[in-house]
């Protein structure tokens, strides 16, 4: 598989940190955050992957290269100062990824999960769920055996990370839309599977989490 890495995020919540950089190489101990997930995915054997970039997004190209360096094939998926949102990301950068099933992460996230557990989805999409985070008690989606639904009597979180089907997106037009409502859409038709991950995650969303992620890492 291929993979996809969101980060054309204006990173609001993160100012000022991100006034003159992008979320994505905002550094835990030193590092790029997506430099983690570029190695996680390395080791999972993904070689090819797929950065979207829109706020101050000539600086990933000009920080990470062709991925040479960290022995992977990284391609660019443009989409200028006006992000196309996560719908609208993945869309534009199917171009890239091919015609297979691709994983796909969010860069603003903090994990030791490993890629290399994640298949081929069964349905449209396979998500990764984990315990609900204390800015985030009310969850996004429940399991209902292996399927995942909007509704259930335990909701989990979303981690950003997922394995999807072309089809998924494929029929939508380029422009800016989330993927939510696309999930949540195929959710209703019982083809969307996840699976509950327990390990360290921490969404890197404020300078708030993101200094408690260093002083603790």
């Amino acid at each position: 598989m291929n993979a996809l890495i969101f980060a054309a995020g204006k990173g609001e919540r993160m100012r000022p940190l991100t006034e003159r950089t992008p979320k994505a190489l905002l550094e835990v101990r030193g590092k790029p955050l997506i430099e983690y997930h570029i190695a996680a995915l390395k080791r999972a054997g993904i070689l090819r992957i797929v950065i979207n970039t829109g706020w101050l997004g000539e600086q990933l190209p000009q920080r990470l290269g062709t991925g040479e360096r960290f022995g992977v094939d990284i391609r660019y998926s443009h989409e200028g100062p006006e992000p196309l949102e996560t719908g609208g990301g993945m869309r534009r950068a199917l171009a890239l990824l091919g015609a297979d099933p691709f994983i796909a992460t969010n860069a603003d996230i903090y994990t030791d999960f490993d890629y290399a557990r994640l298949s081929v989805p069964v349905g449209l999409a396979h998500l990764v769920l984990i315990d609900n985070p204390p800015h985030h008690p009310r969850g996004d989606f429940a399991f209902d055996g292996e399927r995942v639904h909007v509704c259930g009597s335990r909701r989990l979180t979303f981690a950003g990370i997922g394995v999807y089907r072309p089809e998924l997106i494929s029929h939508f037009p380029d422009g800016r839309y989330p993927l939510a409502p696309i999930l949540k859409e195929a959710m209703d038709f019982g083809i969307v599977t996840g699976e509950h991950f327990c390990g360290a995650w921490t969404d890197v969303g404020t300078p708030e989490r993101l200094a408690g992620l260093n002083a603790n890492v």
